[in-house]
Order: C-alpha cells, then structure tokens, then sequence
C-alpha cells in the first residue's frame, strides 16, 4: 500500500512536529522507505528528524544559473545536485526545497527540478511532505497526487480561518486529494469551531492534539521532536490518529 500525505498550515502551529511523528510512525509500522519532502521555505524537518542538511534544491536551482561546470549539462548537473542534497537516515530519505526564487527567470531550472523530483518520487512507496502555508511550491514542482492533506491549525480563530483558505486552495490547483483532515494543535480544553470551519471540514474529519509541556521542552533543548518517548501525550494522540488515518484510508 502506498502511501502520499502533505501538511499544510499557518507558521508556528506544529505541522513539521507532526509531519516528522507521522515519518517515525511509519517506519515502526515497517512502512519505509519514507521520503521527506521539507518544501517549508523556512525548511527545518531536518531538525525534527535529528539528520543535518547540507543543501537545498532552491541551491541547486540557483548555481544551475551560473555555476555549471564546463563540459556537464544542465541536466546532469541538477541530477548530480539534487543526489548531493538528498539526505539519508534511518528508514527514510529527505530532501529539502528551500527557499523560493529570486529575482530573473527559473523557468528551465524549475522544468528540471519537476522532471527529476518526479522521477525520485516513484521510487518511494511512502511520502511525507511538509508544506509552508500555500501549496504552490509542491503543486509546481509534482503532479503527484496526495492521499491525505492534513491542515493544522493552532486553537486561534486566524489559524482555523487559514486551515480553510488552504482547503479552498487545493482545490484550485492541478493536483488530486484523496482526503482533507484538520488537526487542531495545542488544545488545553473544549473547543468550538467557526461554522465556517465545521462546513469546510465537515464529516468528522476534524481532530485535536493535546498540548505538551514535553514537547515544549524537547524544542527548547534543541532535542528532535520526532525522537519524543512512546508514552509522550502528543505522541500518544498522533498514533491514534495515524491509525485512523490508514484504516480510513484501506476502507476507501
């Protein structure tokens, strides 16, 4: 069973916290290789993960501009670019997008990035990818479609309403969602939701993850989330989430 699911949500919410649990619940599941996909302008999964992260694509991108040595094409030296940016761990591969363009035309470099991401794509059966607040940055750089979009928000009414601008989002752009989940992160206590939220995420597909003061502290230290003890509240409730997730996913 293959596997495709993308996080999105306003900054500072802990869609990459989740993002890096959902990677580490798949790899015990005996689901791997994974490949992580950071396509956060603002990349830090690496961190989560607890792998270093040398290079980016944006990188890659850039020196295709003016840094091809003479005698390589383009395309050989974006291939050879991205092999170099593609980190290794344990059970799961990651690479990172990077920051956005800058000024001039990236139209050839971005043409490639697609082509060659693409092709790295269909050698994983499970993906993970952590988006920043938009989706344009994937929906530009694959075709591939996504069996699971989880929107995360904190308890605050701005990231709810940006949990739903993100839905209405997706569904604009050339790219095939299976389902649409909202995670409400940091939750202390009972909850009630604009009405707007409940139309857009109606069917049940909403759910709630309890603040931590563990995980705050794991952030603080600088240790990786993802690494968090098995007992850990917030990754107690990610597992039973996760789990509903696959069973959802197996019965559709």
């Amino acid at each position: 069973m293959g596997l495709t699911v993308a996080f999105g949500g306003k900054g500072g919410t802990g869609k990459t916290t989740l993002a890096g649990l959902l990677i580490r619940y798949l790899i015990e599941k005996g689901m791997r290789p994974v490949l992580a996909v950071d396509a956060d302008s603002n990349a830090n999964l690496n961190e989560v993960l607890g792998v270093p992260l040398e290079e980016t694509l944006s990188q890659a991108r850039e020196m295709m501009k003016k840094d091809v040595p003479t005698g390589m094409t383009k395309d050989i030296f974006m291939e050879l670019k991205m092999e170099q940016a593609l980190v290794e761990g344990d059970g799961f591969d990651l690479i990172a997008m990077g920051q956005p363009e800058g000024p001039g035309c990236y139209c050839a470099a971005n043409n490639l990035l697609a082509s060659l991401l693409d092709r790295l794509m269909k050698n994983y059966e499970y993906l993970v990818i952590d988006n920043e607040a938009g989706m344009e940055h994937f929906s530009r750089l694959t075709q591939k479609d996504v069996d699971v979009l989880v929107l995360v928000s904190d308890p605050s009414r701005r990231g709810l309403m940006a949990a739903c601008r993100i839905s209405e989002l997706v569904d604009s752009l050339p790219m095939r969602v299976g389902k649409k989940i909202l995670v409400v992160n940091q939750v202390q206590g009972p909850l009630s939701y604009p009405e707007e939220v409940v139309k857009v995420f109606s069917n049940g597909h909403i759910y709630t993850m309890p603040a931590d003061p563990l995980l705050v502290q794991f952030d603080m230290e600088g240790k990786p989330t993802s690494q968090l003890p098995r007992d850990a509240q917030v990754v107690q409730a990610a597992w039973t989430l996760f789990d509903t997730m696959l069973q959802d996913i197996k019965k559709a």
